[in-house]
């Protein structure tokens, strides 16, 4: 095995298209990091997930879970943080009715089970990772000092030995070990849309961003995992080629 670096951030969206959190440490399930989009708003009238594609204001929001996870059986309360600061609970009426105006859609709200959480709440596959050097590359492409990494949605940041930009796209059909427990497979490109042009703190669009990944990186930023070994991970964590 080849170390290739460690665990810079692991993050977390309790809540499907709302900001997230980052974590210290965590389970890794089969469908990924524990309780992630584990809570999800659809849209009443089409039957589909509301998301940051259909009403950006979403990236406002913010979500997190309060307190230790929890056995299976049960999530910890999530905690929503809405546009002008104020704090609500998951079952709060009150944010509910607020995003429901503010999208002028009719929604609907639901929470998967600890043990499960579906392809199509959780994107393409379980896990999304970027790397410190792609994301250096890409603020440099787009004339940024930095970029927020949530403006991607990864799950994992990963902090690299080897500073080539997007050498991840060279560890597809590889394994990555995580820590002592954890196992992944690097399955392939994440191919980007609209989402990465709303800035994840002012909820503003750059299309700048896009563009560039567009003409740039052949609209591919950042890598899906599949889990192959669940455990615990944490920031800090080495990782391994193998």
């Amino acid at each position: 095995m080849e170390r290739i670096g460690h665990v810079g951030k692991i993050m977390r969206y309790p809540v499907k298209s709302f900001s997230g959190e980052a974590v210290q440490s965590t389970r890794v399930m089969d469908y990924g990091i524990y309780g992630d989009r584990s809570h999800v708003i659809t849209e009443k009238i089409r039957h589909r997930y509301l998301t940051i594609t259909h009403f950006q204001g979403m990236v406002k929001y913010k979500a997190a879970f309060t307190g230790g996870e929890c056995p299976d059986d049960h999530y910890p309360p999530v905690k929503i943080i809405g546009p002008d600061n104020r704090t609500y609970d998951w079952e709060d009426e009150e944010w509910r009715e607020e995003l429901s105006k503010q999208s002028k859609k009719p929604l609907s709200f639901k929470r998967y089970d600890p043990l499960h959480v579906p392809i199509g709440a959780i994107e393409e596959e379980n896990l999304l990772i970027v790397t410190d050097a792609s994301l250096r590359k890409i603020s440099e492409l787009t004339g940024r000092d930095a970029i927020n990494e949530q403006r991607f949605r990864p799950n994992l940041q990963l902090e690299l030995l080897n500073q080539m930009p997007f050498i991840e796209e060279e560890w597809f059909s590889k394994r990555l070990q995580i820590g002592k427990e954890v196992e992944i497979e690097i399955k392939r490109h994440c191919e980007r849309c609209m989402i990465i042009t709303v800035d994840p703190e002012t909820g503003e669009r750059d299309a700048n961003v896009h563009k560039q990944v567009i003409t740039q990186r052949n609209n591919h930023f950042g890598v899906y995992a599949s889990v192959v070994k669940t455990g615990t991970i944490s920031a800090g964590d080495e990782v391994w080629l193998k």
